[in-house]
């Protein structure tokens, strides 16, 4: 009777065992880039294009967070009052392990604006 309530506790113990060790083994690791945006003239708005988010003004630095140092394909857009609009697309690479460690490496983007006449 003890030895079949035995096997039951164990069997139990070693099912949920199992469970934690593929639980956390499979926790992705967050990495995260940065860009440093510039234009010329500065005070441009940047857009990111996948969800119409404003990301801030020219220049700013913006963190992106990516899962296990994959890189994030990102399209923006400069907008200016006066200027024709600029679209630019580029890779981000998630390779430091917080936000702080991007933000002093970032990638750098730069455009142009050219005035309207």
């Amino acid at each position: 009777m003890f030895a079949g309530r035995r096997w039951a506790i164990l069997a139990m113990y070693m099912l949920t065992l199992g469970m934690i060790i593929q639980l956390t083994g499979c926790a992705d690791s967050r990495q995260y880039g940065a860009v440093h945006f510039k234009s010329m003239p500065q005070g441009a708005e940047v857009v990111n294009l996948k969800d119409d988010a404003t990301l801030g003004m020219t220049p700013v630095v913006v963190t992106w967070e990516g899962k296990e140092g994959e890189p994030e394909y990102v399209t923006v857009e400069f907008v200016k009052k006066g200027y024709y609009r600029e679209i630019t697309s580029f890779w981000v690479n998630t390779r430091h392990d917080d936000r702080e460690a991007a933000a002093t490496e970032p990638q750098p983007v730069s455009v142009e604006l050219e005035q309207r006449k």
